[in-house]
């Protein structure tokens, strides 16, 4: 038995429990789920809102039907929100929007999505890749653009 087995075991000798009682399960962290979910009518919104609040930890659950918001406060998990909800049949993900004055390019084709509700728009984790000057994309892009308006390009701006 190698140091840290026999610290393993004296400890465990020590708290006079088994090996099992001394792994407990960590307790939840307090935290807010945002989830998208369809719903269409009151019907739907009360079975999303049933099943939810039977969940052991959940605090509050709050519904905007007409944005397909639904907000649940508690000691819960993300992932066992999502499937108690798809549990009823509805199709259900993790919010995935976010407003739209935090984005840098909130109408680029990647964030943009006529489906969000008003005054958001699609979280993407990188839109548009930052590059330095003098290398990579950047810097094919920029050389593009000074060429463009040089005289040695015949091509070139004939305003100018």
């Amino acid at each position: 038995m190698g140091v840290g087995g026999t610290l393993d075991y004296l400890s465990e000798l020590l708290s006079g429990g088994s090996r099992h009682r001394s792994y407990k399960k960590k307790r939840k962290q307090f935290q807010t789920v945002e989830l998208k979910v369809r719903m269409d009518c009151e019907g739907c919104e009360l079975k999303v809102r049933n099943a939810l609040s039977s969940m052991k930890g959940v605090q509050s659950v709050e519904i905007n039907r007409k944005q397909y918001k639904v907000t649940v406060q508690g000691f819960v998990e993300p992932h066992k929100v999502v499937k108690r909800v798809q549990a009823t049949g509805k199709k259900a993900e993790i919010w995935p929007y976010i407003p739209y004055n935090l984005v840098a390019h909130p109408y680029a084709a990647q964030t943009y999505d006529k489906k969000a509700p008003p005054g958001y728009v699609r979280k993407v984790d990188a839109i548009m890749p930052v590059a330095s000057y003098g290398t990579g994309a950047g810097a094919a892009q920029e050389e593009r653009l000074t060429t463009m308006f040089s005289d040695d390009n015949p091509n070139a701006c004939s305003i100018m």
